[in-house]
């Protein structure tokens, strides 16, 4: 007695599924500079690894006598893997099979992904192309009737954000469903020139009387700049690369905490030329980037989001091996100031530290929310506010920095003043309610209109309040809390975080996740 003839019947069912879209259309895959779906899941994932689930399912034919004559597999594949020798959950579409669209089995196989993810507790990474999910119009010839649209396992998407990280590449053109599923991650990667993203594709879109091409409508550089995404990259392996490192500083989910990497900096660190780093002439910007890179560990920085809310940065790093989330100011862009852009990434980034336990460390230099018509009309204020009350609702340990100017609400907005201020300042330290420049004059407005010499009362003011706006006359009075040489920033940093170590806990947390 012997199942040969089954086990065979299998292997030749999964020899078809495994050929993909045929020939023809993995040529056209080829000819447009994209990885197939199978040479994806290999590229990304440890060798040999891969355990896929539902490697047979798809639509078959058949016969008269009911002998099988064809199988066309289900443009989802999904199963377990290793990333750098961590369990992970790979869920890829395959474009060569009907251009990513739904057909019989993609949707419960996209469901089971989900669920997979939350119920063993392991990071979810989506590789997209196509529609993601979303049935095609000729779906309904095969249907014989149309559907009330729903969004499958969208429960588990969401619960995902608040439980396991989740990644999404996007590897070619992604719209409808794909493109909601893309964005409902921690982070996503486009591939640069070959990847788009929209809510409905050109041909669509014409119908309303815009024709542009793809790039036109929904390239890397327009979502990058609109924040629907978060990185690009030239190539696939460099977007996956990217993937792997984003990975390397969370947990597998909120059940655990992100560990420590074995340290390979001294913690005690100091660096002079930090000290010399913030022109004392206020009009003249710094580099921050190399301040984060002096004060971290080396070659530890990993920044999401470059290219949205440039004002501000957000990034992940490490401080003697123990992972942080780092937000700083740019004072390159606005001098720092917060729009509304730079107000929505802080928000994300707080939840996204929150959510996975991570202490945050914040470089402060902001001279206030930007001003200005276009400041108002994109709401800045409100922004800002939902910023404030997920940076005071984050019960995460936090350490503020204040480098420069911290002005205003938006100034206020360094850190929860409620509790311990973990808190050091620079001597290059400026703040108050208003920069002193425009202050006097909204301040003194009644008086200088009616001086006999504005100028030299304007000068005078000016002198007598710099006077008592040195960061000495505020620490004489314990409203800053300690003033350090900004050499000897980096100890500080790696103590905060071996302090913080034992502070995280494990679980869910609240305010939920959102994307």
């Amino acid at each position: 007695m012997s199942w040969k003839d089954e086990i065979e019947e299998l292997r030749k069912r999964q020899a078809l599924t495994r050929a993909m879209g045929g020939p023809e259309k993995l040529e056209r895959q080829r000819a447009a500079g994209r990885l197939n779906v199978r040479e994806r899941i290999a590229l990304l994932s440890d060798e040999g690894s891969f355990r896929e689930i539902g490697s047979i399912a798809g639509t078959a034919s058949y016969d008269e006598d009911g002998k099988l004559t064809g199988l066309m597999p289900a443009n989802c594949v999904f199963g377990r893997a290793k990333v750098r020798g961590r369990d992970v959950v790979l869920v890829a579409d395959d474009f060569t099979v009907r251009g990513g669209a739904a057909d019989a089995a993609i949707v419960e196989k996209q469901i089971q992904a989900e669920a997979m993810a939350r119920d063993l507790r392991l990071p979810l990474l989506r590789l997209i192309e196509g529609t993601g999910g979303g049935g095609s119009v000729k779906s309904i010839l095969d249907m014989g009737a149309t559907y009330v649209p729903f969004n499958p396992a969208w429960d588990l998407v969401v619960e995902n954000l608040e439980t396991v990280p989740v990644v999404s590449l996007l590897l070619g053109p992604v719209a409808g469903l794909g493109a909601a599923r893309a964005v409902s991650s921690h982070y996503s990667v486009m591939v640069q020139g070959q990847a788009q993203m929209f809510v409905a594709g050109p041909p669509v879109v014409a119908g309303i009387g815009e024709h542009v091409t793809k790039e036109e409508l929904g390239g890397a550089d327009i979502q990058l700049a609109a924040g629907a995404v978060d990185d690009a990259f030239a190539s696939e392996a460099e977007a996956m690369e990217a993937a792997r490192w984003f990975l390397s500083y969370l947990p597998n989910s909120v059940h655990e905490l992100p560990a420590r990497t074995t340290p390979k900096d001294d913690p005690a660190r100091t660096d002079p030329a930090l000290s010399s780093i913030v022109p004392r002439d206020k009009r003249y910007a710094y580099d921050m980037h190399a301040i984060l890179a002096s004060t971290m560990d080396k070659g530890s920085v990993f920044e999401m989001g470059r290219n949205f809310g440039q004002s501000v940065i957000t990034a992940f790093a490490r401080l003697d091996g123990w992972p942080v989330a780092v937000v700083a100011s740019n004072p390159k862009v606005y001098g720092g100031g917060w729009t509304a852009e730079a107000a929505q990434k802080v928000t994300r980034f707080i939840d996204l530290a929150e959510t996975f336990r991570l202490p945050i460390v914040h470089f402060v230099d902001i001279p206030g929310f930007v001003i200005g018509t276009r400041a108002e009309r994109a709401g800045t204020i409100r922004h800002g506010a939902r910023a404030l009350a997920a940076l005071y609702q984050a019960s995460v340990p936090m350490c503020a920095i204040i480098v420069r100017k911290a002005f205003g609400v938006a100034g206020a907005a360094m850190m929860n003043h409620t509790g311990f201020r973990y808190r050091y300042a620079w001597p290059s330290g400026d703040w108050g309610s208003l920069p002193l420049e425009g202050g006097v004059e909204a301040a003194f407005k009644a008086a200088l209109e009616t001086a006999e010499d504005p100028a030299a009362m304007k000068a005078e003011l000016s002198r007598q309040m710099r006077a008592f706006s040195s960061p000495f006359k505020t620490a004489e009075r314990f409203w800053v809390e300690e003033i350090i040489d900004p050499a000897e920033t980096r100890p500080l940093l790696t103590e905060f975080a071996r302090l913080s170590a034992p502070l995280r806990e494990r679980g869910e947390r609240k305010p939920r996740y959102r994307p």
